[in-house]
């Protein structure tokens, strides 16, 4: 039986006829991600991976946000779409993918401000993003599909719903976010940073992109400082504040995501150790006195 690799590669178009390299791209872990090599050309060819429903994953929303994304030139270009398989043909970008090592400087912060400002300025996306719905959304599919998820979560949606009130208290205008802002995710192309793989993008508060990513890459609060700044354009407490809180909420959802990838994914990787690192993290903000200041800046 053929692979969904070779079945896939067999229906692109744009290589048809010529001979074609593959290799598999390390690093995804909800997709399979390849790098094609046909006709002197280098592409990147994403399979979406078993049962990614399951996660809240829209590929006709992804679709459509990657080439939105694609206009402002933060995005790659999509080349071809197989619908048959959900497959995605992007450009190829040749750069350094990044990582939290390479991102937590000022300099860093300050390029990804503007990567984001570029990003944020595309064409509204399909979908809209709220990491506070799709929490009830994951506890929904939970609750269905017998995934274990860590002792005492729910204890503290109480918590969780006071966090939604002070963001929304002075919420920005959604605009076309990216929502899982892993550092892998950027790739340093010599002019800026792209970015990469909208499989969860919709329309956001722009400072959840910010809080996210300032997570994924373990920023301390003056490296925070520095992204919100850059970002604004000035120093913004308020905004810093929801940074912070909107930083919390990414390992709050994550935390669920990991648990039914646990349950469901073929990936060769420990879902589970993922899942509790990133309540553990969250636990650690939750019960400690840097929330409630975070709250009232919020509100102020």
């Amino acid at each position: 039986m053929k692979s969904r690799a070779d079945e896939a590669i067999g229906l692109v178009l744009l290589w048809k006829g010529q001979d074609v390299k593959v290799s598999q791209l390390s690093g995804g872990l909800t997709n399979e991600n390849y790098l094609v090599e046909a006709g002197g050309e280098k592409y990147v060819m994403r399979i979406p991976g078993q049962s990614t429903e399951l996660l809240s994953i829209d590929r006709t929303n992804e679709v459509f946000n990657t080439k939105a994304a694609a206009t402002t030139g933060i995005g790659p270009q999509v080349l071809e779409h197989i619908p048959a398989l959900d497959a995605l043909v992007l450009e190829f970008i040749s750069g350094a993918t990044m990582s939290a090592a390479t991102l937590q400087s000022k300099e860093m912060a300050s390029r990804m401000a503007a990567s984001f400002r570029r990003l944020h300025a595309a064409p509204r996306f399909l979908k809209d993003f709220n990491m506070f719905r799709l929490i009830e959304e994951y506890l929904r599919i939970v609750d269905e599909h017998g995934v274990t998820i860590p002792p005492g979560y729910r204890d503290r949606l109480p918590m969780i719903a006071r966090i939604e009130e002070a963001v929304e208290s002075v919420a920005l205008p959604a605009v076309p976010c990216h929502n899982d802002l892993l550092c892998e995710n950027f790739i340093d192309d010599g002019d800026g940073l792209r970015i990469v793989d909208y499989e969860l993008s919709g329309n956001n508060d722009p400072c959840f992109d910010l809080g996210n990513t300032a997570q994924e890459a373990e920023f301390d609060q003056d490296l925070r400082a520095a992204l919100c700044a850059a970002y604004f354009g000035r120093e913004d407490s308020r905004q810093l504040a929801r940074m912070n809180l909107f930083a919390l909420m990414s390992d709050v959802g994550w935390t669920l995501w990991g648990a039914i990838q646990a349950k469901i994914s073929a990936v060769d990787f420990d879902f589970r150790g993922y899942y509790n690192m990133r309540w553990e993290r969250a636990n650690e903000v939750l019960d400690s006195n840097r929330l409630a200041g975070w709250m009232a800046q919020a509100h102020a």
